[in-house]
């Protein structure tokens, strides 16, 4: 999918940071088709293939994001102001597939995390990752699910052998994969955990006990 062919909505309060994520994301060839301060205006979601809003019940709500997408659903991108298992879970609960922390976001890791959401794929950055595997307990259910889904199992795997000190060459002998299909695994897995450098995704497995 083309850039150019993914329609986007931006709703932020802040004008500045509002018009600082357009800048960033048009230039980065995506369209936006309209803006609004978390919700009024009420997004025409008609001419939209992507909504990012606020995701820590902040202006209208969570709910009011659930009402607004219901009657046209489309994915939810949302903006964090901190990684905080009670923001996040209600955040997943209301159907947010991909979640930036305000802080901790770059130009580069709002589009990584545009173009992940607008495929299908989802994105959580590694702060919000490593909380879901590391959760245990009843209350955690939701997050584990949404972070097994993120991480396919054979990019589990490459990770793995990533965090043993595996080169390309041998995770695609002990998997049967070519390297060019690891490396394209790779480049894959690190746009979902929001990571620059191979480095920082074995940290995220390191810490998890090898997940």
């Amino acid at each position: 999918m083309k850039r150019a062919d993914v329609p986007l909505w931006l709703d932020e309060s802040n004008v500045i940071f509002r018009r600082g994520m357009a800048d960033c994301l048009t230039g980065a060839g995506f369209t936006v088709v309209g803006e609004s301060a978390r919700l009024p205006p009420e997004p025409e979601l008609g001419a939209a293939a992507l909504l990012l809003t606020a995701a820590d019940g902040a202006g209208a709500g969570l709910d009011g994001v659930a009402r607004l997408v219901a009657a046209r659903p489309v994915p939810l991108l949302g903006l964090l102001e901190s990684a905080l298992p009670e923001l996040v879970r209600p955040a997943l609960e209301h159907g947010f597939t991909g979640l930036l922390v305000r802080a901790e976001m770059t130009p580069d890791s709002l589009v990584a995390a545009v173009d992940a959401v607008a495929s299908g794929a989802g994105s959580l950055p590694p702060a919000v990752l490593t909380g879901l595997l590391a959760g245990t307990g009843g209350e955690h259910t939701a997050l584990r699910a949404a972070a097994a889904k993120l991480l396919a199992r054979r990019e589990l795997d490459v990770l793995r052998l990533l965090a043993e000190g595996s080169s390309t060459r041998e995770i695609a002998g002990a998997l049967c994969y070519s390297e060019r299909t690891v490396k394209n695994i790779v480049h894959d897995t690190l746009a979902k955990l929001n990571c620059r450098t191979r480095a920082h995704a074995v940290a995220i497995v390191v810490r998890q006990g090898g997940l």
